[in-house]
């Protein structure tokens, strides 16, 4: 604690008065501690509440889902003319053939929006979504693009854009995690921890990680011989014990201090929040989860909805993850890669778009689909593609996207954005805007610099938003 008492001030006011502020200080330090985590008014009206991050690791191809290109038919075979300049990926340099996609194309809904056969469900969907299809990252590498992703620099080391939201916002639950992750059962993506770690931000605003099987949640469960009043007194004992010499400064001590805090809420409120069983039979087939190809990933998406619903702020969901043989990285077998990894998020998707709005949680969620990068033209091992971070799609639906529209465009080919491209700063900055957060005015002060999730500022993405 950053006390007062001194010499000086005893000798001036006396031991009395000195300690009357020391109790102060420390009443108003515990307090302060309670909750660092309470809801905050945002910086102007919000039109979302609530984010869903639906994440594909490894990159799926947005020239086979999202952005059909019929020029790639007609010079199926034919080198990337020169005018296209060189282009060096991870594995190639851009003297491979030109590939067309394997699947067709329909359109669908009012909006008559394209989307492939590899995503039939979600397709039935696009007239709540917002396709931006000129997104581009400034690495060819899974982890430094993924960095740039989630957290907007190519570098470990800075906060993700969760652990922004929450230390912006807090939440409106104070009896679960603000900001939950949820990899592939079998892996953390290449870029790990970082991409839901809370960088330089005090500790309390990193991302809590939710794993699959029956105990989401580890050690909730009080030993046999602990009650919940015992368990109370410790506690209690513990913060007055901590607020005797706990410097304000210190934020893993009050990470620390408030995630037991939580914990101890959490052990009643999180099985109820994660029993995915009281749910209805109808409910959980809407997702998948009645068939092994769809249920690890529709248990995770129906889990994101309950916790939304219950107030958490932001949940990142991860499609693919450790061996590659789980990842959207087809650098060969495109089609067996992409049939594969579409064919178990397909329908969760599609179902939790269903289910957010049939409870009126679309509104105010956003949802949002996206990737490190995204995958060229140009065919690499003959049948799979290598990657491409100068032009590819993200979508967004909920919480005031424009649903049934396209964002910006790439070139023919699908090689490059044209027009309006957007960089990951413009998606940061539409994001906290769309949360009712300013990006200029959301800043944290470290090494001596004003530090912002859009580093030196974004541009907003209007035409995504109503």
């Amino acid at each position: 604690m950053n006390s007062s008492i001194s010499r000086r001030n005893i000798l001036r006011h006396g031991v009395g008065a000195v300690a009357a502020e020391w109790l102060l200080q420390r009443d108003l330090l515990a307090q302060a501690r309670t909750n660092p985590l309470a809801a905050k008014t945002p910086h102007f009206e919000p039109k979302a509440k609530a984010v869903i991050f639906l994440f594909m690791v490894g990159a799926p191809s947005s020239i086979d889902m999202f952005d059909p290109k019929p020029a790639l038919e007609k010079y199926a075979g034919q080198k990337l003319p020169e005018s296209y300049g060189k282009i060096t990926s991870q594995f190639t340099v851009g003297d491979t053939p030109l590939l067309p996609s394997p699947w067709k194309f329909s359109r669908h809904g009012q909006s008559g929006l394209p989307v492939s056969t590899l995503y039939q469900n979600v397709a039935k969907h696009v007239d709540d979504i917002c396709f931006v299809r000129s997104f581009y990252t400034e690495s060819v590498v899974h982890a430094p693009a993924m960095y740039q992703v989630h957290t907007g620099r190519i570098l470990t080391g800075y906060p993700s854009m969760g652990s922004w939201v929450t230390y912006g916002l807090g939440s409106p639950a104070d009896n679960l995690p603000a900001y939950v992750a949820m990899p592939q059962p079998e892996g953390t993506p290449e870029g790990g921890t970082p991409c839901w770690g809370s960088g330089f931000l005090p500790a309390v605003y990193q991302g809590t990680l939710l794993r699959s099987g029956p105990s989401p949640i580890l050690h909730l469960k009080n030993p046999a011989d602990v009650t919940a009043q015992r368990q109370r007194r410790t506690l209690d004992l513990l913060q007055k014990m901590n607020d005797l010499d706990t410097q304000p400064e210190d934020s893993e001590m009050a990470a620390r201090i408030a995630s037991y805090e939580l914990a101890f809420k959490m052990q009643s409120a999180a099985p109820e929040a994660v029993d995915i069983m009281k749910e209805s039979e109808a409910t959980r087939k809407l997702y998948g989860i009645d068939k092994p190809q769809t249920r690890d990933f529709g248990t995770r998406l129906l889990l994101a909805r309950r916790l939304v619903e219950r107030g958490v702020r932001f949940v990142q969901v991860y499609s693919g993850g450790g061996p590659v043989s789980i990842q959207w990285d087809a650098h060969s077998n495109l089609v067996a890669n992409h049939e594969k990894m579409a064919g178990l998020t397909d329908q969760p998707i599609a179902a939790l778009l269903q289910d957010l709005k049939s409870r009126g949680l679309l509104d105010d969620t956003l949802v949002i689909w996206g990737s490190e990068f995204g995958r060229l033209p140009m065919s690499e091992s003959g049948n799979g593609r290598d990657h491409n971070p100068h032009g590819y799609t993200m979508w967004f639906a909920g919480g005031g996207a424009k649903g049934g529209t396209v964002v910006g465009e790439t070139d023919e080919l699908g090689l490059r954005g044209v027009g309006e491209r957007y960089h990951m700063r413009d998606f940061h900055a539409t994001m906290l805007h769309m949360m009712g957060l300013d990006q200029h005015k959301l800043f944290y002060l470290h090494n001596g610099r004003n530090e912002k999730l859009t580093d030196f500022g974004g541009n907003l993405i209007t035409k995504l938003y109503s």
